[in-house]
């Protein structure tokens, strides 16, 4: 199982508490497990990922055993780590300010 932890806000909108675990058949991408997430939790389609372009909306970061991987591609292959389920994937709201 793949575990994924949300900032507060997607885990409201999703109502869940704590980790999200999803099952992953194939390669293990922020692509697919971002699509097994909107699957699971359709209330999640469109805070993530863009409905048109389906880039990483502004102020979302993803982070992998350690690594951000914001700017990767989505479709690339994530750390063991990540694949095995020994750590989560992080999805981060970016802090702002002035």
């Amino acid at each position: 199982m793949i575990r994924v932890e949300l900032p507060y806000h997607l885990r409201t909108l999703a109502k869940v508490e704590g980790e999200v675990a999803l099952r992953i058949d194939g390669p293990v991408t922020q692509a697919s497990i971002l699509d097994a997430l909107e699957a699971q939790h359709p209330t999640l389609r469109g805070t993530i990922r863009d409905f048109t372009t389906g880039r990483r909306r502004p102020f979302l970061r993803f982070f992998a055993a350690g690594r951000d991987l914001s700017d990767a591609s989505p479709r690339a292959p994530l750390p063991a780590e990540i694949a095995s389920g020994e750590e989560p994937f992080l999805i981060v709201g970016a802090i702002a300010g002035g």
